[in-house]
């Protein structure tokens, strides 16, 4: 690990950015690694879970990361150009001063990816910084061994280790990869690793992206067809079994709007996933120790007496760790699901009386990664959007808005630093470097700026300083 980044940091001294050409063509091997390799990385992924659909795979994680990549392509001869800019003030401009932004790679960038999907969260990063033409090392999930010997074998067949380095291993790899001193350094996965990232990367003052989840809230009224808004919901809950990190994490639902509402998240979730352990679509929990965790928040909320409604249609499990849909009403906040990221297939639902309320809970808690509010009236949505903060909204439907390509992707506090995406992951790997140029000869303001002073500045004060 130690000598991958002493070669791409001597790489990149002496030869720069790498150039756009170059950054096309790594991009353009990228896409081609992973459409030509889609099957394996499937079977990869399954056995990473145990049970996890090709279908969602596919969509997910290389679809996602497939068009990521050529997003980037397409876009990279139009990012790169330099930006000009007004003058300050203007009349240095009519004098033949130029004031112009050109984007540097910074250098060496490094990408630790989290296991719930370590293809788009590895492939995605990397086009942002390949396209702005840094190198990149990328340091993957020990969760999901299968997968990420894979990548580092395909990746490494096909592009040299000076430009792209895959790193694999467990925590201790990763503390020593977080100390080394990138030129930028993305992290993604939970809000309390997050802060040690941080803080190993602060020792050698670099810059970091963060992206770190949280609970990210659903608001629902009676303003929106509840077959379509239980559908997009739960649709997104169960995707991958709620292992994302845009996920719903927790439900608000009017009052008196409870009963009738449950009784539809119900329905959907049967319509969807008519069964549950014996489905293959249906993603198993990566691990024992997530599975432990998952299980410790339902016994808990048992314990205190709240409602917990579990979705499985009395099946048999016959996966060790698959576990069903599970409704929690009503739950204290003191209690761990609600306290803690789930990350996985359960719903606690909250009611509240007005949408005054609603946002007043929302803003009470950590800033969440995602928001996510369900009201055809455009007054009304504008209102969430100007009293409430996060990382980003998708308006009556679910996590969507991560897949517009030129939205930022990021999180706000404690959800995260920095965003990436499209332009704006061209941005984020980017230096933005200021140039300004002077006229090569002199006139009577930039005399009139030297001593002796004269006149001259005086009117130029006189009209600068002014109400």
């Amino acid at each position: 690990m130690q000598q991958c980044f002493t070669v791409q940091k001597s790489e990149f001294t002496t030869k720069g950015n790498l150039s756009v050409v170059r950054r096309k063509e790594i991009l353009r091997t990228l896409v081609e690694l992973l459409v030509d390799n889609s099957s394996a990385i499937c079977d990869a992924l399954n056995d990473d879970f145990s049970n996890r659909a090709p279908q969602v795979s596919l969509l997910t994680d290389i679809g996602a990361a497939v068009s990521t990549l050529k997003h980037a392509l397409s876009n990279i001869d139009k990012w790169v150009k330099p930006e000009n800019h007004f003058t300050s003030p203007a009349i240095l401009g009519l004098f033949g001063a130029r004031a112009q932004i050109q984007f540097q790679a910074k250098g060496v960038v490094g990408i630790i990816v989290p296991w719930n999907f370590p293809i788009n969260l590895s492939f995605g990063p990397l086009a942002s910084a390949i396209a702005a033409g840094n190198r990149a090392m990328v340091k993957l999930s020990e969760f999901t061994p299968q997968t990420s010997k894979l990548i580092e074998e395909l990746i490494g067949e096909k592009i040299d280790k000076s430009e792209i380095a895959i790193i694999n291993g467990g925590i201790d790899v990763a503390q020593e990869f977080s100390a080394l001193p990138f030129d930028h350094l993305l992290f993604t996965g939970a809000t309390e690793v997050g802060k040690i990232i941080m803080g190993q990367a602060a020792k050698n003052l670099v810059p970091v992206t963060l992206e770190l989840g949280g609970k990210s809230p659903v608001i629902v009224t009676r303003n929106f067809d509840k077959s379509l808004a239980a559908a997009r919901i739960m649709g997104g809950k169960l995707m991958n079994a709620g292992q994302v990190c845009l996920a719903p994490d927790y439900l608000l639902v009017e009052e008196n709007y409870l009963d009738e509402f449950v009784d539809e998240l119900m329905k959907q979730v049967k319509i969807q996933y008519p069964k549950i352990y014996s489905n293959p679509e249906y993603t198993a929990i990566i691990n024992d120790r997530h599975y432990g965790r998952l299980m410790s928040y339902i016994d808990e909320a048992k314990a205190s007496g709240v409602k917990v409604i579990k979705i499985d249609g009395d099946e048999t499990p016959i996966n060790s760790r698959k576990i069903a849909p599970y409704l929690v009403i009503n739950p204290d906040d003191n209690l761990k699901i609600m306290q803690d990221e789930i990350f996985g297939p359960l719903l606690p639902i909250k009611t509240y009386k007005n949408i005054d309320e609603a946002i007043a809970y929302v803003n009470s808690r950590p800033r969440p990664l995602a928001l996510y509010y369900f009201d055809n009236d455009k007054n009304a949505q504008d209102r969430i959007l100007n009293q409430t903060i996060s990382g980003g909204v998708t308006i009556n439907d679910v996590i969507l808005h991560i897949a517009m390509e030129e939205l930022p992707f990021g999180g706000v506090g404690a959800s995260g630093i920095g965003a990436y995406h499209g332009k704006r992951g061209f941005l984020e790997f980017s230096h933005q470097k200021a140039i300004f140029k002077q006229s090569p000869f002199d006139n009577f303001l930039l005399k009139a700026t030297r001593a002796p002073y004269g006149k001259v500045l005086e009117k130029y004060l006189e009209f600068t300083i002014r109400k």
